[in-house]
C-alpha cells in the first residue's frame, strides 16, 4: 500500500482528497462504534436475560421445587414450564422463527421498529440459552469470556 502511495505521489503530484479521505475515515469510524457499541449492549440484554431466567427458574427450597433434574436442581413452576414441557420447543425455536421474521420485514421497518425488534430479539436469546446455567456452572460460563 505504501509502494501504491509513493507512486501515485510522483505520477500525479501530492494526492488529491486527504481531508476528504480522513472526513470518511472518521465517519466511518464513528460509524462502526456505534455498531458495536450496540451489539455489546444486545449482548448484555441476552446475558442478563439468560441469568434472569436461569434464576428464577431454579430453587433450593423443596417447598418451592415443583420438579427436579437428576443432577439435583429443583425448579419452580417457571423452570417446570420452561425446561421439561414442551413449551421448551418454542422456546428454543423462538429466535430462529424471529430471525425469520425479521429477515421478511427488515425492508419494510422503520429504524425505530428495527431496533425494537434487535433489542427484543436479544432478549429472547437470553431465555433460548438460560437453560446453559442449569447445565454449567456459573464459573465455568465466566471463564467463556476471558
Amino acid at each position: 500500500m505504501a509502494n501504491y502511495e509513493r507512486e501515485r505521489t510522483a505520477q500525479y503530484g501530492a494526492p488529491m482528497g486527504r481531508t476528504a479521505e480522513g472526513a470518511i475515515d472518521e465517519g466511518l469510524r464513528s460509524y462502526m462504534l456505534g455498531v458495536y457499541n450496540y451489539m455489546a449492549i444486545g449482548l448484555a440484554i441476552t446475558g442478563i436475560a439468560a441469568l434472569l431466567i436461569a434464576n428464577l427458574a431454579v430453587t433450593n427450597d423443596p417447598s418451592q421445587a415443583v420438579a427436579q433434574f437428576g443432577n439435583g436442581i429443583m425448579l419452580t413452576s417457571l423452570g417446570s414450564a420452561l425446561y421439561a414441557s414442551p413449551l421448551k420447543w418454542v422456546v428454543m425455536l423462538a429466535p430462529l422463527g424471529m430471525v425469520f421474521l425479521l429477515s421478511a420485514r427488515l425492508h419494510t421497518m422503520s429504524v425505530s421498529g428495527a431496533q425494537m425488534m434487535f433489542w427484543a430479539f436479544a432478549g429472547l436469546m437470553g431465555v433460548s440459552i438460560s437453560s446453559i446455567f442449569l447445565v454449567y456452572t456459573g464459573e465455568s460460563v465466566v471463564r467463556v469470556f476471558s
